[in-house]
């Protein structure tokens, strides 16, 4: 299940939810009952072979879309 980190305008608490995309865009209550709270944007760590392969995909195509277009 995708995890969301909100701020509290109201106190400054950050803190994360663990709810189904479909309700992503639901407003959410900070832990000391705040109802004033705004979803963050959150950097997504990706990890594994794809994330050290060379720019380009290795097929010798043109990069990132393999037909020359971002060039």
């Amino acid at each position: 299940m995708p995890r969301y980190d909100f701020r509290c305008r109201s106190c400054g608490a950050t803190f994360e939810l663990n709810r189904p995309m479909a309700r992503a865009n639901d407003p959410a209550v900070c832990p000391e009952g705040h109802p004033d709270t705004v979803k963050l944007l959150s950097a997504v760590a990706v990890t594994g072979a794809t994330a050290s392969a060379p720019a380009g995909g290795g097929g010798g195509g043109g990069g990132c879309c393999g037909g020359g277009c971002c060039g």
